[in-house]
């Protein structure tokens, strides 16, 4: 089994991250209750491995997360938030996760300049 896990923060981690982060990151948001969730967490797990260090990536629990939930509106998980280093610049939301590729697609494509 691989011991490899994606930090799991809590809301007020979260949006202090969010906030004040001065690097690329890529917020990974689901619920232990959801199977697609875990299928998507494990693709994540592997895209973390190729991605550039300099990117963040890190997790939430949905149900524990009412006030991010809320000014991002998200509606479905698994959800991933990626927010480039510029903070100004509106987060990219994605819903899907079809394989690593494409994952690994969502956060180059929000984090190259």
């Amino acid at each position: 089994m691989n011991a490899y896990v994606i930090k799991e923060l809590d809301e007020k981690e979260l949006l202090e991250l969010i906030a004040e982060g001065d690097r690329p990151l890529a917020v990974f948001l689901q619920s232990p209750f959801c199977g697609t969730c875990k299928a998507a967490k494990r693709m994540l797990e592997v895209a973390d491995l190729l991605i550039p260090e300099e990117i963040q990536l890190v997790s939430g629990n949905i149900n524990m997360l009412p006030e991010l939930v809320s000014r991002y509106r998200i509606s479905g998980i698994p959800a991933l938030l990626i927010l480039n280093r510029d903070r100004t610049v509106p987060p990219a939301i994605h819903y899907r996760f079809h394989s690593v590729e494409t994952v690994l697609g969502y956060i180059r494509s929000e984090n190259s300049s």
